[in-house]
């Protein structure tokens, strides 16, 4: 691959940017992180056996309105980035001799990301269809035996996501940045692949 320290992979919730990116981490040596590790979002509004939904959790995803909540996740990718855009700038300058970084996250918003100015970076983002992001939900959270209270929790979180992502596609296709559908039948190993293959042929950031 060529001269690149930091390889940023963005989506929506559920697309596959941690399996996804995991893949590319190991198959290039680099190190594999998540904006989620810098300051979490209100998560997903869904029991598993782990985990139960935290009550602010709930009371976010039920009080509000969909625009509000895609009010609330704009807002706080806002106040995120200053952080991001400082640990890719740190990673990009390290010395060679440094392992480089894998950084996934819904929160690499493409009007962000094309304004950084910063070399050895590449830039590619995940999509797929609606139905398949809905699949995902509904089968993490057990959506069949799941309460009614329960369901309106995944469906909100569901319009917020598939909100999120039609304005994703929007910014990535005006901005002509590398969008990879992530729903075509390919296997992690195979997606991880072709991420690789789009970051080695980018002459700028995300192109």
């Amino acid at each position: 691959m060529r001269d690149v320290r930091v390889v940023l992979i963005g989506g929506t919730s559920n697309v596959g940017k941690s399996t996804i990116a995991q893949e590319v981490a190991a198959e290039i040596g680099f190190e594999c992180r998540s904006t989620d590790a810098l300051a979490r979002h209100p998560g997903r509004p869904w029991r598993t056996s782990e985990r139960e939904v935290p009550a602010h959790v709930a009371e976010h995803y039920a009080s509000l309105t969909v625009n509000e909540l895609i009010t609330s996740v704009f807002d706080h990718y806002d106040r995120l980035w200053p952080r991001i855009e400082e640990l890719i700038t740190a990673c990009a300058a390290e010395d060679r001799g440094s392992t480089g970084l894998v950084l996934e996250g819904s929160a690499l918003w493409p009007e962000r990301v094309a304004r950084l100015q910063v070399p050895h970076t590449a830039a590619v983002w995940l999509t797929t269809d609606d139905s398949l992001v809905r699949a995902r939900v509904h089968s993490a959270g057990c959506y069949e035996a799941a309460t009614d209270e329960e369901r309106v929790l995944m469906d909100k979180f569901l319009v917020r996501t598939e909100r999120y992502q039609a304005l994703m596609i929007e910014a990535i296709d005006r901005l002509g940045l590398a969008r990879i559908d992530a729903g075509g039948g390919q296997c992690a190993t195979e997606l991880a692949g072709t991420v690789i293959a789009a970051v080695d042929t980018q002459t700028s950031l995300g192109r």
